[in-house]
């Protein structure tokens, strides 16, 4: 309190302190400020008292009541106050509660508020069983209406659409979707909004509805006009005040910002799930709707067609889109009771409100923005990959002394194993359609014992995969009017956090391959302005030595040593000075190796070396660093007793196959258990970096935009004369991402290098 009153008294007041936070010389301070700004304006707002309020009352009838037991019973429910709820539940009865008008209820509820006021003792084991929520028991509900599709109303005039705005304004939350005539926010249009406000009260506002495809006489159905919606619900979905709940909301911020609307605060569900229980299920709303609610909703097919007959939202007709559009509200409403009181009980709370929810609309300004491709250099990309894959095509059939379609496993099976007799030699097996398995294992396999025709097999598919995963598909997916590619990050899609990068992946281009260098140079920077590339150089492997507590590791990596060659020098023997780059390869394959809980036989077939040579690196590698084994078993060992890990923030990664029957499935949830603690605490770093990151270059006065997010990368665009100062703040802000809250006991290193495509500054 101190701190603040003398910051304060030297800005003037909140706004210019936030304005001017860069200029505050301690770092912890200043961090903290632009991080939490949007929460210091909010508390300011709550804490501001209304004089302004129309008292309609008699003062005197302003007096003391008893409440009424039912109402507070759901109020406290909902505001989680779990020991005065236990209270008042149990002063009532499980069974026999007095009648809401009762004085005897009333005076009983007065004394239990009371005794609350005074302190008292924890919720019992009896109260639980009787279906009152103690700590450790979920939290009361109360019962809801039973979902019913006709009662959604469709707001076709602007008068009841104020009604409902001025009703959410005054109950302080409203659950909100946004319907659209497609997927990508960045093209899409806007077609219509659905709130809820409360189970079963919820409300469809169409705004792009057409006249239809089916009858072609008829006319566009009545709605308000789209300048009318915003002019009324803008000040709704801007108001800090109001709590705004949806399902994926940041599709529905992207909307909304492509109409100068700022939706805040928000909550989503989706990340409500993901944060309580990422890998036990996907995250969608059908599936929550499920799993929580015993609810199957209305299926998109089933208001607009499947296939060819398959109409655009703003052709459904509006009673249909209402049921669809409200229920999905309506889902997502009780879907928000029945998993925001679960943050606390289960101790996420803090991820989810630090990290998860602050990241939304970064997230959402970074998919808007794109990157830049030149579509030329993709075409002349796909021309050369069709060209190689032809030679190589025409090699492939010469081999095997025959025409064969590469593309086509069955075939390749045939001739391999059945043709060229080469089964044995790879241990083939064959699939449960009777097919001989021809994967990539198969065939880095046979090329290990020098068959040539498995290794163009090998290189085609890499090419085939590249043009149409890449080449075409990028190409594709340029917006013709921003001219950009818009990739969308799945905030709840990797189990471990890591976010996910769809239509088009752009997470997944080889790193070191010269055809994946070549496609990322076809990303580029507007004239006038560079890429920025900061990269976290061997984050997992500093997160080892930071869990692990590793001396050597930690010191090297304290002291800038190289890694790997001091692993090689510590595991084969032989001085840093000179090394030969084989060994260091080497030994960078066991380092990672291990994070990964890589077996004596992935480690042989990743190194080209025998599995009995492969299985001695490892032992020798547990010998030289016994802290490791150490972690590993202790984290194997805490998660088949309690089902899940933790990063080093707090965030569970559930592992359901740890427990397994199946041994494969075991042995894949315990190298989980042992990866997952340094790849999810790797992801939550990331984020507090991005969720800073816009903050940080605002505060230094730059224009530069952060673009991407790709693994331990982050990609950022900016004039060429912002270069420079854009790098020191992504390396700062990135390497002080776990502060204040941890100190690691070793650096975080970030290399960053501007230039004009990605290529060159990766």
């Amino acid at each position: 309190v101190k701190t603040a009153a003398l910051l304060i008294n030297e800005y003037g007041d909140l706004e210019s302190l936030l304005a001017r936070a860069g200029e505050i010389k301690q770092p912890k301070r200043r961090e903290s400020l632009i991080e939490h700004a949007d929460k210091a304006r909010l508390s300011k707002i709550l804490v501001t008292l209304k004089d302004d309020v129309p008292v309609e009352v008699e003062l005197d009838e302003l007096g003391v009541a008893d409440p009424e037991p039912g109402p507070l019973l759901a109020f406290l429910t909902e505001m989680e106050f779990r020991t005065l709820t236990t209270r008042v539940a149990q002063t009532l009865g499980s069974e026999g509660a007095p009648a809401p008008s009762s004085s005897a209820g009333g005076a009983a509820l007065s004394n239990a508020l009371k005794a609350e006021r005074a302190g008292g003792a924890k919720p019992t084991a009896t109260a639980a069983a009787n279906g009152v929520p103690g700590e450790s028991f979920e939290p009361l509900v109360p019962q809801a209406k039973p979902f019913d599709v006709n009662a959604y109303e469709t707001i076709t005039e602007p008068y009841r659409l104020a009604e409902w705005v001025s009703k959410a304004k005054a109950q302080g939350y409203v659950a909100i979707d946004t319907e659209t005539d497609g997927l990508n926010p960045v093209s899409a249009k806007l077609v219509g909004i659905s709130l809820a406000l409360a189970p079963g009260e919820a409300c469809y506002i169409p705004i792009g509805h057409g006249a239809g495809v089916q009858d072609l006489l008829s006319e566009r159905p009545k709605q308000i006009e789209i300048e009318k919606v915003i002019t009324l619900i803008k000040p709704l979905l801007e108001d800090p005040a109001v709590l705004k709940i949806g399902q994926n909301i940041k599709y529905d911020i992207s909307m909304f910002c492509a109409l100068d609307i700022r939706m805040a605060p928000i909550d989503d569900t989706m990340l409500l799930s993901f944060v309580l229980e990422a890998g036990q299920h996907n995250h969608g709303m059908d599936e929550l709707s499920e799993l929580h609610l015993g609810h199957k909703p209305i299926a998109f097919k089933d208001v607009a067609g499947t296939g060819k007959s398959q109409v655009t939202f703003d052709q459904v007709p509006l009673d249909k889109a209402t049921q669809y559009a409200a229920e999905d509200a309506d889902v997502t409403l009780r879907l928000w009771e029945r998993l925001k009181p679960r943050l606390s009980r289960d101790k996420v709370a803090t991820i989810y409100e630090t990290q998860d929810r602050p990241l939304i609309p970064v997230v959402a300004d970074m998919e808007r923005a794109g990157i830049l491709v030149d579509r030329a250099q993709l075409s002349k990309l796909s021309g050369d990959f069709a060209q190689r894959m032809g030679a190589l095509e025409a090699e492939a059939q010469e081999l095997a002394g025959q025409p064969f379609n590469l593309g086509s496993p069955k075939q390749i099976g045939e001739i391999l194993f059945d043709k060229m007799g080469l089964a044995e030699v790879a241990g083939a097996k064959k699939t449960k359609t009777g097919a001989w398995a021809t994967g990539a294992d198969t065939l880095e396999d046979l090329a290990a014992y020098g068959h040539a025709l498995p290794k163009v097999l090998l290189d085609w598919r890499m090419l085939s995969k590249l043009r149409s995963t890449y080449t075409e598909t990028l190409r594709d997916a340029i917006d013709p009017v921003t001219g950009r590619v818009h990739t969308s990050y799945s905030l709840a899609g990797a189990q471990t956090g890591r976010l996910a990068s769809t239509d088009p992946n752009l997470q997944n281009i080889p790193i070191r391959t010269e055809e994946g260098r070549k496609i990322r140079e076809a990303f580029i920077a507007e004239p006038g302005n560079v890429l920025v590339s900061a990269d976290y150089s061997q984050i997992e492997l500093r997160l080892l030595a930071h869990v692990a507590d590793i001396p050597s590791l930690r010191t090297a990596f304290q002291e800038g040593i190289d890694i790997h060659a001091m692993t090689a020098s510590e595991m084969f023997g032989v001085p840093v000075k000179g090394m030969d780059p084989m060994i260091r390869r080497r030994a960078k394959a066991i380092n990672f190796g291990i994070i990964y809980g890589i077996s004596g036989f992935g480690l042989a077939r990743q190194l080209s070396i025998p599995r009995e040579e492969a299985g001695a690196y490892i032992k020798k590698y547990f010998q030289k660093f016994p802290g490791i084994q150490d972690y590993m078993e202790k984290y194997r060992a805490f998660g088949r007793e309690h089902g899940y890990v933790s990063t080093i923030f707090g965030r569970k990664i559930w592992l359901p196959q740890i427990k397994s029957q199946n041994g494969a499935e075991r042995s894949f949830g315990e190298r989980q258990a042992i990866n997952a603690p340094l790849q999810g605490s790797a992801a939550d770093i990331i984020k507090r970096a991005m969720i800073r990151m816009p903050g940080a270059l605002k505060a230094a006065g730059l224009k530069g935009k952060m673009l991407l997010q790709v693994h331990d990368e982050l990609v950022f665009e900016a004039p060429e004369a912002e270069a420079k100062k854009l790098m020191e703040v992504a390396i700062g802000t990135m390497a002080r991402a776990t502060l204040p809250v941890l100190e690691l006991n070793v650096p975080l290193v970030v290399e960053a290098k501007a230039a004009k495509s990605w290529a060159e500054a990766h």
